[in-house]
């Protein structure tokens, strides 16, 4: 589980919110009561809401509750769509060929719900030209942006090896 639960003697509020094992609130009760209450009904004392003044605690069975919450986290990781960022690089010396090819790669690679990276890589005294690799990669872009009808998701930024920005499907 991702945060800390505190339950029975590790809570440490003075008066704490109850709510017993059918989900009815007791109301406000010493921590020492509800810890009598929990005791007599032979279940846990569990802090559920520790940012509430008071906090919040329920009596449960807390083996049961922390099974609970681990599958609710696990379902949540399942449903949670995780997207892949691939990466197309060109030089400003690319030749027209190998950048129609580049350009298909990127289609294809959006075409499959993924991100892309467009990044033009400087090379020695190619950092003096910036602003022609500039003009090129915006070319280069608009041609993709042009033929998936993809958008912009990160602008062209300068990086020490030359410029790059993300392209994803709309």
């Amino acid at each position: 589980m991702s945060k800390r639960i505190y339950i029975n003697e590790q809570i440490w509020a003075k008066e704490v919110r109850l709510i017993d094992e059918e989900g009815k609130q007791i109301g406000i009760v010493s921590r020492e009561e509800a810890l009598n209450i929990a005791r007599e009904k032979d279940l846990d004392l569990v802090e559920v809401g520790p940012t509430a003044k008071p906090p919040v605690c329920r009596i449960i069975n807390y083996d049961k509750f922390r099974f609970q919450m681990e599958k609710k986290e696990k379902q949540q990781k399942k449903t949670s769509k995780r997207v892949e960022m691939k990466e197309v690089r060109i030089g400003v010396r690319t030749g027209e060929h190998d950048l129609e090819f580049k350009k298909t790669q990127a289609l294809k690679f959006l075409k499959q719900g993924k991100k892309v990276k467009l990044e033009l890589v400087l090379k020695g005294r190619e950092r003096a030209h910036k602003d022609l690799a500039f003009k090129m990669l915006n070319a280069f872009l608009e041609k993709v942006i042009e033929e998936s009808e993809a958008k912009l998701e990160q602008r062209v930024m300068g990086s020490p090896r030359g410029f790059n920005c993300v392209v994803s499907k709309n």
